[in-house]
């Protein structure tokens, strides 16, 4: 009974990032701890597709490329984000986010955020299904960023984070909390351009986050990678007239840990050869495996392209207080298959913002269909006028 509770509840913490799509013998998506720390926290990039990193800067960059807070006019502000995850099939799975920064000097800007993410209540039972105790496995990060301006079109940032997960709520014998640290690097260009009529920009970011430690549920017996990511992207904004104007993103992004091993066929001899791949899986180290990333899929080079993901995002803004957004999102069917369409709206007026965002799944299939983000920030700039 134990065995199968404690491979229920990491399933659990698994399924949240991919989507069951149909079951295929290519199918491989890569598998790390954590997984909520690529969950997409507020609802402007939530209405765009999942893209984020090269997009103007907002609150909530923290997520997506914290080195844009050093673009960011106002001298601080702080933002809270909510997301119901996966309401089509449970209803207390849930996101919460909460972000915030300060300019602490002309170039230099500090920021750091909050992410707790609640699995809900999952019933804990014996081999004959009765009911022993209900628990509340949970997940949570925090994480502190420094950004610097380096010229007029270039900044560069670094974060840390600490990462804690407790899969059982101490009610698994053999299941305890598992504890990671992670960093992130992060640079961002952004370039004005003179358009016919007004001036808009292009903007280019790159973002390398969870860059840190295994983490393990049961004392080091299995250590999982955590959910290293890279994230490339460019941004463009084409004024329409003085009030209208319009921005284009698109953003690139791969998991840079290792391909998890799986047996081909079920001679001992397959059977012997996934035991030796795993365990050099599991003697693979953080940094290691990073590099390794790029070219360790066991169908090659053609499997490594389908590692990235991709998404293209719009946002029509008017007067820099009323935003209309659209996006779409692409993964390989072998990957995850999560591939869907994204809405979302949000207006400003003076010391706030409210976005909203909402998910259309291309496959009907997908949990992640009908997902609903809210975001409410608060501007520093807006607090001192409302003041006066």
């Amino acid at each position: 009974m134990k065995k199968i509770v404690i491979f229920s509840v990491l399933l659990l913490a698994t399924v949240v990032v991919f989507s069951q799509g149909e079951q295929d013998s290519r199918l491989n998506p890569l598998i790390s701890a954590v997984p909520s720390l690529t969950i997409t926290p507020d609802a402007r990039a939530g209405g765009m597709g999942d893209v984020g990193v090269a997009t103007s800067a907002d609150v909530n960059s923290q997520h997506w490329n914290p080195s844009k807070y050093a673009f960011m006019e106002s001298p601080g502000g702080v933002s809270f984000s909510y997301t119901p995850w996966m309401s089509k099939i449970v209803k207390d799975i849930n996101l919460a986010y909460l972000c915030g920064y300060f300019r602490v000097a002309e170039r230099q800007t500090i920021s750091a955020s909050l992410r707790y993410f609640s699995l809900g209540e999952v019933d804990l039972t014996n081999a004959d299904g009765t009911i022993l105790t209900s628990t509340q496995p949970s997940e949570f990060a925090i994480d502190a960023a420094y950004s610097m301006l380096l010229s007029d079109r270039w900044s560069a940032s670094v974060a840390g984070r600490f990462i804690y997960a407790d899969l059982s709520g101490g009610m698994v014998e053999d299941l305890y909390p598992g504890i990671s640290v992670a960093a992130d690097i992060s640079s961002t260009y952004k370039m004005p351009i003179a358009f016919p009529m007004d001036d808009g920009s292009l903007a280019f970011g790159l973002n390398i986050s969870n860059i840190g430690s295994k983490i393990s549920y049961d004392k080091g017996s299995q250590n999982l990678f955590i959910p290293t990511n890279m994230r490339l992207g460019t941004s463009i904004e084409y004024p329409l007239d003085k009030f209208n104007k319009i921005a284009v993103s698109l953003d690139i992004n791969k998991l840079l840990i290792p391909s998890t091993p799986i047996q081909l066929g079920v001679d001992s001899i397959a059977r012997e050869a996934y035991l030796e791949a795993n365990d050099d899986y599991q003697n693979t180290s953080p940094l290691a495996g990073l590099f390794r990333s790029f070219g360790d899929a066991p169908g090659g080079f053609s499997e490594e392209l389908r590692e990235i993901a991709w998404a293209l995002g719009f946002e029509y803004i008017y007067n820099q207080q009323f935003f209309v957004r659209g996006g779409y999102f692409n993964e390989s069917d072998t990957k995850g298959s999560r591939k869907f369409f994204t809405a979302g709206a949000g207006f400003k007026l003076n010391m706030f913002q409210l976005d909203a965002s909402y998910v259309i799944s291309v496959a009907q299939t997908n949990p992640l269909d009908q997902t609903v983000r809210f975001s409410l920030s608060f501007d520093m700039d807006g607090l001192k006028d409302l003041a006066r």
